[in-house]
């Protein structure tokens, strides 16, 4: 796939609107991108990233995941320095928030990039560049201080290959931040099971782990990232984990995405649609305390 080298140039499709938009772009149907979109290209079904961006639903998970998560990476960014005149890559952005919070960090003498398989969602004016960029098919698009992923790897069938396009983008000193959920380490959507509706709650969550299982996710890869990253030769590695319980932001984000999944369970026969109904109406009515699995984050440095 092509990139645009120049650093001001923009390849993507036109400006889609804020996330917060009802619908994406018509230019963005059919591609294979997602939330984090992990850039996977293929005619291999198993291999079709779950959580499409050209969706409608794509930008109420970018907002709903910021909301969850954002606080949690700004802290991460304050920790490893980012600041003023910083080069940084946001691989896999899918919404605007982080490449904003990045350029506000790094101020006019730094430079952020956003890339993603499908940019659809990201603003082609905004304060960071845009490119098009498959992170397993794709080189890197320079060297950065600051190379950081959220939610991408974990969907991608050649995490190593992706991880080790990250990791060569770094300059010496260079930071590589990765965050992925470890479902298997927490793997339930209500942790309180006390009756039907969370039953059925948690049921509707292992389908679709099933279904992010055929399509090659890895749901154990956040525990393996400090390991990771040492093997790919990073020091001062370190890590964290974060989970949310409760609250109107889980409850959003899950009846988007199940908006978003419905017709590929109906299609598996992992649940019908009266199910998926009762599902959504119960998160809706709030009678369900919902949460999410672990997101692990980890760090490290290349060495000077």
């Amino acid at each position: 796939m092509a990139v645009n080298s120049s650093p001001r140039a923009r390849n993507f499709d036109p400006e889609p609107g804020p996330a917060t938009t009802a619908s994406p772009p018509a230019e963005a149907a059919g591609s294979p991108g997602g939330a984090s979109s992990p850039g996977v290209l293929g005619s291999a079904p198993d291999h079709r990233y779950l959580l499409d961006n050209a969706q409608a639903e794509a930008g109420e998970r970018f907002v709903a995941l910021a909301e969850l998560f954002d606080g949690v990476t700004r802290g991460h960014f304050d920790r490893l320095g980012v600041g003023p005149g910083w080069r940084c890559w946001e691989v896999g952005a899918g919404g605007r928030s982080i490449p904003e919070a990045l350029a506000a960090a790094v101020g006019p003498t730094g430079y952020v990039l956003a890339t993603d398989i499908n940019p659809a969602w990201l603003d082609p004016h905004g304060t960071y560049e845009v490119r098009r960029h498959d992170i397993v098919a794709d080189p890197p698009p320079g060297t950065f201080d600051l190379v950081h992923a959220r939610l991408v790897l974990v969907h991608v069938p050649d995490r190593a290959r992706a991880l080790a396009t990250m990791v060569a983008a770094l300059r010496p000193g260079g930071w590589l931040l990765v965050e992925d959920a470890d479902t298997e380490l927490q793997p339930l959507v209500c942790l309180d099971e006390s009756g039907p509706a969370q039953r059925r709650a948690n049921r509707l969550r292992r389908a679709f782990r099933e279904l992010m299982t055929r399509r090659g996710a890895d749901l154990r890869y956040g525990r393996t990232l400090p390991r990771t990253l040492r093997e790919a030769g990073l020091v001062d590695v370190a890590a964290a984990g974060s989970f949310p319980v409760g609250g109107a932001v889980c409850d959003r984000l899950e009846i988007a995405t199940m908006r978003q999944v419905r017709a590929e369970l109906v299609a598996a026969r992992l649940a019908d649609e009266a199910e998926i109904d009762a599902h959504v109406a119960a998160v809706g009515a709030g009678e369900l305390d919902l949460t999410l699995a672990p997101l692990i984050s980890a760090w490290g440095r290349r060495p000077d």
